[in-house]
């Protein structure tokens, strides 16, 4: 039953609590059942009521209450602590994970995991309690109609077993067509994402912009829509088919059974009963499948992800760090011989999933069936040095930064810090040593992970040395400390991004087209000013630029074409 791997889930990641909710439920539907024997005894025994009778349905009916209430707010706890935990470890892994695996899934992929499928499961969570209740007073009945009469019980499980045939097969093809539909939902949040990004483009073309609502997005609801459709179609005749059943079960106790088996007039009463008051759990149990069976698709897309990231990502690097050497700090990096960086043979090859966005505007992957290659690369970074870095659209400007700050892992050659290679292990901890400001850079409202007893005063000098203490101000918040707003343009963001590198005092810095989008006056700043100042505190400078008036400055010009240095000039 697809319906058991996600209960083995539930016991895998929450064991107790499940068997507590699961039992509670059986507990609610064996005294439902009981509640319907002391009935139909009551019923057939009118004129024999006794007082034992009537304690004994009081006492019933008292435990089903509270067990019915227990099992619902156990329910609700579980099941928002399921969807807390499994969207913290998504993320967690999410976290950890190398770039390229995020890449290949694709940002669509990722959302739509965190979102449509953690509340699917969650969804399917909270059946999976109710279908013990219910399947308990299924159960307890038909227990109840054996011990009534084995010969009409008999007859009844073979029309069951039949008619369960039929709704298993009717259940396969809605379980196939949401299968589909959560693929389709995938493509529909791709769409909506260019939505979003490209929104300034559509608006600027009306053409470009009906053909992506009519050509892009409309097929992709569709689509959803139909297979969406399909399911609760397939799951529509199989509830009609087993209504169908039921009622011709009913009519088979009325009027054919008794025409073999004899039963008593209380056997004929109790299955009257019993199949009237299984009504309503059956149809429960029914109506639960639909959920059931998207809580399991969105499971196995859960899981996806999640091996996708397990199979990718090696221990926690951050334990391997206690035995690397030290990289150099500020204060001593100018004379110690192990903070140099050293990519030696480096080589790194895109192998065509998500290479368009990856590598970056321009690259020849975006649209060529020739795979890009970085490298070999032999490159050296030591401490108080600045590197402008230089080349054309494609050139793997935005690969060599990548590799270098540990964003990807190298296919070939050594990654070296002094005489220490860069291995997976250690790769997390490697990052940790850079400040990065990206060509596409994203600000986070709060000051996340920086600390120090100097840290608001140095912000705010930044801020005013970068000439945006007029639009953002530096609040202390009973959170934290967050930037009064990150509603900026472009080159105030990029602007509000360094101040935030700068804060991360790291040893090694990396700046890609930073002032590309700055008007002359920030960029005399940032060349003239900010990048001197942090090569003579004994940072390692690179920067990705095409500002060949601000060379001179630099220590060395490097320049890549088709992924290699063809020029390095001192």
């Amino acid at each position: 039953m697809k319906s058991l791997r996600l209960f083995a889930f539930l016991l895998q990641n929450a064991r107790g609590t499940v068997i507590m909710m699961t039992a509670s439920g059986v507990i609610t539907g064996l005294l439902s059942a009981g509640i319907l024997a002391l009935v139909t005894h009551a019923v057939s025994k009118m004129n024999q009521i006794s007082a034992l009778l009537i304690v004994a349905f009081i006492v019933v009916a008292a435990a089903k209450i509270i067990a019915n209430a227990v099992t619902q707010l156990l329910l609700v706890r579980f099941s928002q602590t399921t969807i807390l935990e499994l969207s913290l470890d998504l993320c967690a892994k999410i976290l950890r994970a190398p770039l390229r695996v995020i890449e290949r899934k694709g940002g669509a992929e990722v959302l739509a995991t965190l979102t449509d499928d953690v509340t699917s499961v969650t969804w399917g969570v909270q059946c999976l309690p109710q279908l013990a209740m219910n399947g308990a007073v299924v159960i307890g009945c038909s227990l109840y109609l054996a011990w009534l009469s084995w010969r009409m019980f008999l007859g009844t499980v073979v029309v069951t077993l039949l008619g369960t045939a039929v709704y298993k097969l009717l259940y396969t093809k809605a379980f196939g067509r949401i299968h589909a539909a959560r693929d389709a939902r995938s493509l529909l949040f791709d769409h909506f994402r260019s939505l979003t990004t490209g929104i300034k483009e559509l608006m600027m073309h009306q053409a470009r912009r009906d053909a992506f609502l009519n050509e892009s997005v409309r097929p992709a609801a569709n689509d959803y829509r139909d297979h969406n459709m399909a399911a609760t179609a397939h799951y529509a005749i199989a509830e009609a088919w087993v209504q169908t059943l039921y009622h011709g079960l009913i009519a088979l106790v009325l009027f054919t059974f008794p025409l073999f088996t004899k039963p008593t007039p209380e056997a004929m009463t109790g299955y009257v009963f019993a199949l009237l008051y299984m009504m309503t759990p059956l149809w429960s149990i029914i109506g639960a499948f639909p959920a059931v069976a998207r809580g399991q698709v969105a499971l196995a897309k859960i899981e996806d992800l999640g091996l996708s990231i397990d199979a990718a990502t090696t221990t926690k690097t951050i334990a391997a760090a206690p035995t690397v050497p030290a990289i150099a700090t500020s204060t001593n990096a100018a004379n110690n011989g192990s903070a140099v960086v050293e990519m030696t043979q480096i080589a790194f090859t895109y192998d065509g999933a998500g290479d368009a966005a990856a590598a970056g505007n321009g690259t020849p992957t975006g649209g060529s069936d020739t795979k890009f290659s970085l490298g070999p690369i032999d490159f050296r970074l030591a401490p108080g040095e600045l590197v402008f870095v230089v080349g054309g659209n494609g050139s793997g400007k935005s690969t060599f930064v990548k590799v270098l700050t540990g964003l990807y892992a190298p296919q070939q050659g050594r990654l070296l810090v002094g005489d220490t290679q860069v291995t997976d292990t250690m790769r997390e901890w490697y990052r940790d040593h850079f400040s990065v400001v990206f060509a596409d850079c994203f600000v986070f409202n709060k000051l996340l992970g920086l600390m120090g007893p100097d840290l608001d005063v140095t912000a705010r000098r930044y801020l005013q040395l970068l000439q945006i203490d007029h639009k953002v101000n530096l609040l202390v918040t009973p959170q934290g400390r967050e930037f009064s707003t990150v509603d900026l343009s472009t080159g105030q963001r990029k602007r509000l991004a360094l101040v935030t590198a700068y804060l991360e005092d790291r040893p090694y810095y990396v700046f890609d087209e930073w002032a590309a989008d700055q008007d002359p006056e920030y960029k005399k700043i940032f060349y003239s000013k900010l990048l001197p100042d942090l090569r003579n505190r004994g940072k390692a400078v690179v920067v990705i630029t095409h500002d060949d008036r601000y060379f001179h400055l630099g220590d060395r010009v490097i320049k890549l074409e088709d992924g290699k240095i063809v020029d390095s000039t001192v």
